[in-house]
């Protein structure tokens, strides 16, 4: 239960509800606690006695405490779920922010699946059972201990069953309460498996279709949901054995004590009985009101069970730790330039560079240069990208940001100076303005409308039905490839940043348009007056033509650099990835030209 007392610290924002409804509810216990003594009251007062008068007083008084209770029980549930509530939004509030933190590596381990689970399933398990502390949890004890205390007042001879019964009923509840987390902690685990499944195969409906993988796909989510129903069917197997034994133990006891109070009724040698029966009816309720709090406590057990499963899911999260952080004294950049160095840099997701992603990785790139990335699949290139933004950290060595350490610097001022288009182009529910502002809301629309202008996409967006302002589907999915790959282009240019990350962003893009691009976003960076260095990740050779510097990755290690004519010049490997994508590399270059080839030399060949 320590998963469950941790979360509560997310209540004390609203303790002064929560109190109010524990104080209702001992208003509640109180009432409830009068009736049994006024029931006895009627009986040997009033009908033994015959006096009508005592009947209907104490008739009155027992409606009213009937009422109180009610009214108690109806504002402390409101309060009950208004804590509760509450409790859930900031529960889910601080999962968000959590995986918000985290670094690539964090989220690499983590499933969308199992965080959506643990926001929704496992946040509603907790949930209610804050909202059953403020009821069930906490009247059941006080009901329990005021029952016991009004019985012995009562009747101590009958007193002493309750006693008897009560380490029966704890040793059942502790049997099933311990395998019940355990199986619910499966429940949860499977439920995880079911949504994974179910995210996946409606986020790929498309691809499902056109491979004809219809049955399989519900077949898959058939033996997921399966594992699901038949765990979920031992855990409450085993726990439908619960209440009916407690119900059991319940009636004996009640049964015991009416057989003991009856025998006290009688009359011995003309005196009359040890009890009178409105004593009697009184134990036995107070009996039952002592014994039922423990039923309603075994009902519980799976809920808190479910619970307790839930909290400790909920805090793997919380208590997750980003694996990039800030450090003590980092400053922000002061006057960006846009220099960006490699020195001797490795990277590995093990911690001493075992079985290396980088390695040795050595380079400057100067303000203003546009520095392409070239190799197969699995090289490297991503990798080494997504260390400028500290996306993920060096394992040794470092990059620099004008001559800083980039783990020196304040991770929004470093990320606020790099715009990054990936491959995947992720667009948001909103217009498609909402999408290109998405990285500097306050951008004028002339800087927008600039930016959809050099990515190539302001033609496109103007020939749709409310042009800027058109609603764009979830994740994009009614625009082609090509034109979200422009869209997210656009996107980054509206930060105007000092480094520009083209992660493969333009392999949905035709040869010609990726020309115009590249032309339109020189202009665009000589108008803006300032120097905006570029990194072009690319897997089509086209893409690298006119850059100042082309790195060659292979295997984690960068093998060439230089521009196109000297690489054809000097590097075989370079030499085989264009012959095999742009021809034969029998033409040579002119001479007396070394440096990278012009946008008219790119069209022409």
């Amino acid at each position: 239960m320590k998963s469950l007392i941790r979360l509560y610290r997310f209540v004390r924002p609203y303790k002064w509800q929560a109190i109010g409804a524990l104080v209702l509810l001992l208003g509640m216990v109180a009432a409830d606690l009068a009736i049994p003594r006024l029931t006895q009251r009627i009986i040997d007062q009033g009908i033994g006695r015959g006096n009508l008068h005592v009947v209907w007083t104490t008739s009155l008084i027992m409606l009213g405490a009937a009422l109180a209770s009610a009214l108690f029980a109806i504002v402390n549930n409101a309060l009950s779920v208004r804590v509760g509530q509450s409790f859930a939004a900031d529960v889910r509030s601080a999962l968000v922010r959590r995986v918000q933190s985290f670094s690539f590596g964090n989220l690499d381990r983590l499933q969308t699946g199992q965080l959506i689970v643990r926001s929704t399933s496992d946040v509603n398990f907790v949930q209610m059972i804050v909202q059953m502390t403020l009821r069930i949890l906490t009247r059941a004890p006080i009901w329990m201990l005021g029952a016991i205390g009004f019985l012995f007042a009562t009747s101590i001879d009958l007193g002493w069953i309750v006693l008897a019964f009560f380490p029966v009923i704890i040793l059942f509840v502790l049997l099933f309460a311990g395998p019940a987390r355990s199986m619910f902690l499966g429940v949860q685990e499977r439920l995880d498996r079911l949504n994974t499944v179910l995210q996946e195969n409606l986020a790929g409906v498309r691809v499902v279709k056109a491979f004809v993988r219809e049955d399989q796909e519900i077949e898959r989510f058939g033996s997921a949901n399966e594992a699901l129903t038949a765990q979920s069917i031992r855990v409450f197997r085993v726990l439908a054995l619960l209440m009916p034994l407690m119900t059991v133990i319940l009636n004996a006891a009640v049964i015991v004590a009416l057989w003991f109070g009856g025998s006290m009724t009688r009359p011995v040698g003309g005196l009359p009985g040890h009890m009178t029966v409105g004593q009697v009816v009184a134990s036995v309720n107070y009996l039952s009101m002592a014994l039922f709090p423990l039923m309603m406590l075994a009902g519980m057990v799976a809920p808190l069970a479910a619970a307790d499963a839930s909290a400790s899911r909920i805090l793997e999260v919380l208590d997750g730790e980003a694996e990039v952080k800030e450090r003590s004294g980092a400053k922000s950049l002061a006057a960006p330039r846009g220099r960006i160095a490699f020195e001797d840099v490795c990277f590995s997701y093990s911690a001493d560079c075992r079985d290396p992603v980088l390695q040795g990785v050595s380079f400057v790139a100067e303000p203003g240069e546009t520095v392409a990335i070239l190799g197969a699949t699995g090289s490297g290139k991503s990798t080494l990208i997504h260390l400028i933004p500290r996306f993920y950290d060096v394992t040794s060595g470092r990059v620099t940001f004008d001559g800083v350490d980039v783990r020196d610097v304040e991770l929004a001022s470093l990320r606020s100076q790099i715009g990054i288009a990936l491959q995947e182009a992720v667009l948001f529910s909103g217009t498609v303005r909402d999408n290109l502002r998405y990285g500097r809301p306050d951008a004028s629309q002339a800087e927008v409308e600039a930016a959809a202008e050099a990515a190539q996409a302001a033609e496109f967006i103007r020939a749709l039905p409310d042009g800027y302002d058109t609603a764009i589907g979830e994740r994009g999915v009614t625009l082609s490839g090509g034109q979200r790959q422009r869209l997210a282009i656009a996107r980054a240019l509206v930060v105007r940043p000092k480094v520009l990350i083209l992660d493969d962003s333009t392999s949905s893009v035709d040869i010609e348009t990726e020309v115009r691009l590249q032309d339109a976003l020189d202009r665009l960076i000589a108008e803006s007056r300032h120097t905006t260095t570029r990194f072009i990740v690319a897997q089509r050779i086209s893409t690298v033509l006119l850059a100042d510097k082309i790195l060659v990755l292979d295997g984690g290690r960068i093998v060439a650099v230089g521009t196109h004519r000297e690489l054809m010049e000097t590097s075989p490997v370079y030499r085989d990835i264009y012959q095999s994508q742009l021809g034969d590399g029998r033409r040579s270059p002119p001479a007396d030209k070394t440096g990278p080839l012009s946008a008219g030399e790119v069209r022409r060949g």
